[in-house]
């Protein structure tokens, strides 16, 4: 199912994504809210038109995006194979000129992602992974093998803990109060994955709302790495397109 070429063809996908999203980053643009409160921009939308036509172009897959989204759950339910897709990840972050939003692909097969491309169009770093030929990423035409780091969970070492910049969660202060010594990381974005699988960072607590299009090609990558993503009350991997619901449950991404 995964291939070379098919990894390949998706980042240029997302590369190609990003650049549109660089086009308007630099100039003027308009955002608007959708019916969540969440910012929208035509930035979104941009990007999102080339992926899903692309993604459509290359395979007979359906794609699950966050801004095309209006797909009953009596079809979805019938995928076993599909591309999920967030066009432009961290849309506070692209709005605060901060550079760390991110273009997420992922190939989602049985409920899991086998396959992720995550793209930070300003930082100019493309992360990919799958578990049959590792995770990767590329920047200034350097590519590298991405092994997370042994966690330091234990109570007398320094865990370096990654967490939002744009989300805070008034309940990752109480489920950090396990840990004597803590270092934050603050990172936007999809990135926060790919941090611990950098190995700059050993947990990211997500102790607040999210979407599958938030974490499945981050989860990918992360994954590839040597690193796991579990649901915070099962303990078990975080799953998708289990239920109508593209809500996530809490979960704790980790080396």
């Amino acid at each position: 199912m995964v291939t070379v070429k098919l990894i390949d063809e998706v980042k240029a996908i997302a590369i190609e994504a990003g650049s549109k999203i660089l086009e308007i980053y630099h100039r003027e643009y308009t955002a608007t809210e959708k019916e969540d409160n969440s910012p929208l921009t035509e930035a979104d939308l941009a990007a999102n038109e080339v992926i899903v036509n692309a993604l459509n172009k290359l395979s007979d897959y359906p794609v699950l995006s966050e801004e095309s989204s209006a797909i009953s759950w009596q079809e979805r339910q019938q995928w076993g194979t599909y591309w999920l897709v967030d066009p432009l990840d961290g849309t506070k972050e692209f709005i605060k000129k901060n550079g760390e939003f991110t273009v997420n692909i992922a190939l989602i097969h049985d409920g899991f992602p086998v396959m992720g491309v995550v793209y930070a169009p300003v930082l100019g770093k493309c992360y990919w992974g799958s578990v049959e030929y590792g995770a990767f990423v590329e920047e200034a035409g350097n590519i590298t093998e991405l092994s997370v780091t042994s966690a330091n969970l234990t109570s007398n070492s320094m865990t370096r803990v990654v967490g939002s910049r744009s989300h805070p969660s008034p309940q990752l202060a109480d489920y950090l109060e396990q840990f004597d010594q803590v270092e934050m990381v603050p990172m936007g974005s999809s990135l926060k994955f790919c941090v611990i699988a950098e190995g700059n960072a050993d947990i990211y607590p997500r102790l607040g709302p999210t979407s599958e299009w938030d974490t499945g090609a981050a989860q990918a990558v992360l994954e590839a790495a040597g690193g796991k993503v579990i649901d915070f009350e099962t303990n078990e991997r975080l799953a998708y397109n289990q239920k109508e619901s593209v809500l996530n449950p809490f979960f704790i991404a980790q080396s």
